[in-house]
């Protein structure tokens, strides 16, 4: 079997036991999508009574509907957030909390950040940022416990912590954060050269900190 085949059957496998298993929040379930879950209030709410979480200042967010209750903590609890347009057409939007006034709920969502951002900040180029960003959230399909991930199989989670780290905004110091279902949790993904490790999984009932290399 090859690798792309390999990480396509882990991918369905994960797909088709959430929708039959109905962790789905999509009727129709997850395919071709990073996974809606049930929980993923739960995960949030994990991820956030960590110590890594409360001393970060700025949050980057992926832009998926799993990591919506992530940004609505970060704004909540009066940190910034950066997220990655989807499939990165306008790079990415910078909200300040204290420009919200309220409206952290609505900004929390993939509409509300484009109607609340500050700033948008392009994806790749030499623009300076001139914000420091504390910790990473992406959007997983499957992970497994020593930080390989894959996701829906276009490469832009790769793509925006490879960008972060030629901006030097990330280093190897940088909690790389996913939140997931259990079911997202399997016993091995292949990894490319290309694909960036994680070094944390938050799912709806454990926390896993990965050694970093």
């Amino acid at each position: 079997m090859t690798l792309k085949k390999e990480k396509e059957s882990i991918r369905k496998s994960i797909y088709d036991k959430l929708f039959k298993e109905g962790q789905s929040l999509r009727p129709n379930g997850d395919y071709g999508k990073i996974p809606d879950f049930k929980g993923k209030d739960i995960a949030a709410e994990l991820l956030a009574s960590t110590d890594e979480w409360k001393q970060s200042e700025t949050i980057f967010c992926s832009p998926d509907s799993a990591q919506i209750p992530v940004r609505y903590l970060a704004l909540k609890e009066k940190k910034n957030l950066l997220m990655a347009s989807p499939n990165l057409e306008h790079g990415y939007l910078y909200l300040e909390v204290n420009q919200l006034n309220g409206k952290e709920e609505e900004a929390s969502t993939k509409e509300g950040a484009f109607k609340h951002c500050s700033r948008f900040f392009d994806f790749g180029g030499d623009e300076s940022f001139e914000i420091a960003i504390d910790m990473l959230v992406e959007g997983s399909v499957g992970v497994d416990r020593i930080g390989n991930r894959i996701g829906k199989g276009k490469g832009f989670a790769d793509r925006e912590i490879e960008d972060l780290f030629n901006k030097n905004l990330i280093d190897e110091n940088t909690p790389l954060v996913t939140t997931i279902h259990p079911f997202q949790l399997v016993e091995h993904v292949p990894m490319e050269e290309h694909d960036r490790k994680l070094n944390m999984i938050v799912s709806t009932d454990e926390v896993i900190r990965i050694c970093r290399d």
